[in-house]
């Protein structure tokens, strides 16, 4: 029995989130498994409700969903609540007092997708990303000096410990080692002018991968990196990186995989609760319209599977992701364009699980 914390969040997050439930549970009756959901309202209509004063995500909070097994969320940022608010407030918060060191990013083009990289497919666009999640220039370090003054200064560090950045790399060629098809993982750094911070990360991924003889290594500076991701994508299985360039390359791979529309992520911690969640935002415009495209919400929901050891549900909902793309029903990935609202797109992959 799994316990799950559902957060739908703002905008278009309950929507998504709905259908991403619709198809947990279509997995959960092909494969036998059983779970249970709590639903959380934290979000920026609870917070407006309650005078926009106060924390968004309380402590009571964060020590039950140290309890569960996994959280499923949908977004966060409401038009009506200054930018930031939520956003440190509820997602920050979960990922820094979870422990969430690492972001995982699935690059993948599924067929009867557009890209616009000409003449590269799904045999091309197919790796991962593996980013530090809590440490680097996101770790909140820094502060100005004469603000508003034609003197102020403003100072933002990096901040990199051996233990972020060994873990972080370890979870990688864990990853890499572990995994039937992705024997090559790249290190992406700046290690040439960030003589400090990346020496750390070059020295660490090379003292670790001692232990890993049969994974290929290779290195890639974040300037290249984002150059050969256009250009041949079909040279990477997996990338580790820091916080910041990870943040950078993945919003790059969302858009080579078909957009926002269809990229996903999981914020985990191996030893603890992780979460996963569509990368794209609230979008409080498309709320309550049916309009938007709820697979990047199922692709999250399955990774969360995968993460807890159900393979084979996993693998339906991803088959059955492919599916629907592969048949042409799903017109496009743009909000209100699908062909088909958000509902039906939730029951066409869960008719196909």
């Amino acid at each position: 029995m799994y316990k799950i914390a559902v957060l739908p969040g703002d905008g278009i997050g309950p929507e998504v989130v709905n259908e991403g439930l619709k198809c947990i549970k279509a997995a959960a009756e092909k494969t036998g498994f059983d779970y249970e959901t709590v639903n959380y309202d934290f979000g920026g209509d609870r917070y407006i409700a309650e005078g926009s004063k106060g924390d968004p995500l309380p402590d009571s909070a964060l020590s039950e969903f140290k309890d569960m097994d996994a959280i499923f969320l949908g977004a966060v940022g409401h038009p009506d609540v200054a930018p930031g608010v939520l956003e440190h407030g509820i997602l920050l918060k979960l990922r820094f007092t979870l422990d969430l060191y690492i972001n995982l990013r699935p690059i993948k083009l599924y067929p009867g997708v557009y890209t616009p990289i000409r003449d590269k497919g799904p045999e091309d666009i197919d790796f991962i990303v593996v980013r530090e999640n809590t440490e680097g220039l996101y770790a909140g370090v820094g502060g100005t000096l004469k603000k508003g003054t034609p003197d102020e200064v403003a100072m933002q560090e990096m901040v990199n410990t051996r233990k972020g950045v060994e873990r972080c790399v370890r979870y990688a060629y864990e990853l890499t080692k572990n995994s039937t098809d992705r024997k090559k993982l790249t290190l992406c750094d700046k290690a040439n002018v960030l003589t400090f911070a990346h020496d750390l990360w070059r020295r660490t991924f090379n003292e670790v991968g001692e232990e890993y003889p049969n994974v290929e290594k290779d290195y890639a500076f974040v300037d290249a990196t984002t150059m050969w991701m256009v250009k041949n994508p079909e040279w990477f299985d997996v990338i580790v990186t820091c916080n910041m360039f990870g943040d950078i390359i993945t919003d790059l791979g969302a858009m080579i995989q078909g957009g926002m529309g269809i990229a996903a992520s999981g914020n985990i911690n191996p030893e603890s609760v992780s979460m996963f969640e569509p990368i794209h935002g609230s979008a409080p415009k498309y709320r309550d319209m049916n309009k938007a495209n709820p697979l990047a919400a199922i692709c999250a929901a399955g990774m969360m599977l995968d993460h807890l050891g159900e393979k084979e549900a996993a693998k339906l909902i991803d088959n059955a992701i492919a599916t629907a793309l592969a048949s042409g029903k799903i017109k496009d990935l743009g909000a209100g364009r699908m062909g088909m609202g958000t509902a039906e797109v939730g029951d066409f992959v869960a008719g196909l699980i």
